[in-house]
């Protein structure tokens, strides 16, 4: 399965509707979706009213996305670590299981904030505690927990960002309007999960080859185990899907001019 297809399958298991209902309204709107990946979130957006201008870094996501032919969308490669200017000033910015990408992500939001109109708003989200899955040994949670911190001292991905997300949206001068966490069929469920969700999550383990590097010979192990975990009738995860939602403070127009 390629991972195009992974991610369309994994559509079905978010709460995008929950998500799409705390949105302002959409109708006429431009919204930029950063890390648009496949564009199925793009196409929601587009239903509800929005032009949507689609960036994203991987190829085979983004010609998934292009080749969609969605009507008042556009799908455009863009490095976000570095956004360039998309040449248009607009209403909302969406983006969904990006932030972790970035430890540091207070600046990045900052630089994000310069394409979006004053009162406009921005809406993340992200997985907190990815691996938060239970019951596991110590030795596996051991190895899943230290690889997480090599991450973030990496400066690669932080596995626990989405509880920091109104945090970072603070730091970067919005003001947090709404914060939730949603359920999710494969990052946050209890009891046993579907089959398709368990060969997601191997499909994601084969992905990981820095993990694979970090546990070594014990990775099969540690792999094996985390999926017998997520078949098992007693499971719980302490992984979060969470949502927040920023507006950029319109600037203040209210004071007097100064004597001449």
């Amino acid at each position: 399965m390629s991972l195009a297809d992974e991610y369309k399958r994994q559509f079905g298991w978010r709460s995008w509707q929950t998500l799409l209902d705390a949105l302002p309204r959409l109708s006429g709107q431009t919204v930029l979706d950063l890390g648009c990946a496949v564009g199925d979130q793009a196409a929601e957006l587009v239903a509800r009213g929005a032009r949507v201008i689609g960036l994203e870094a991987n190829e085979e996501l983004l010609l998934a996305a292009q080749s969609r032919g969605l009507p008042n969308a556009e799908f455009r490669q863009a490095d976000l670590r570095a956004l360039a200017d998309p040449g248009v000033v607009a209403d909302g910015i969406w983006s969904s299981f990006v932030a972790a990408f970035f430890p540091d992500l207070s600046g990045a939001l900052a630089s994000w904030s310069r394409f979006l109109r004053p009162g406009g708003w921005i809406a993340l989200t992200e997985i907190d505690d990815l691996f938060g899955h239970l019951p596991l040994s110590v030795k596996a949670r051991s190895l899943l927990d230290g690889y997480a911190r090599d991450a973030v001292l990496a400066g690669r991905y932080d596995f626990h960002m989405g509880h920091q997300l109104a945090v970072h949206l603070e730091r970067a001068g919005f003001a947090v309007a709404k914060e939730f966490t949603v359920e999710d069929q494969e990052l946050s469920f209890r009891g046993p999960a579907q089959p398709d969700v368990v060969e997601a999550w191997r499909l994601r383990f084969e992905r990981m080859k820095l993990l694979q590097d970090f546990c070594g010979e014990d990775f099969e192990r540690v792999r094996d185990e985390f999926l017998a975990c997520l078949g098992r009738s007693d499971h719980e995860s302490a992984a979060k899907v969470c949502c927040c939602i920023g507006i950029k403070p319109a600037p203040d127009l209210s004071g007097t001019a100064p004597d001449r």
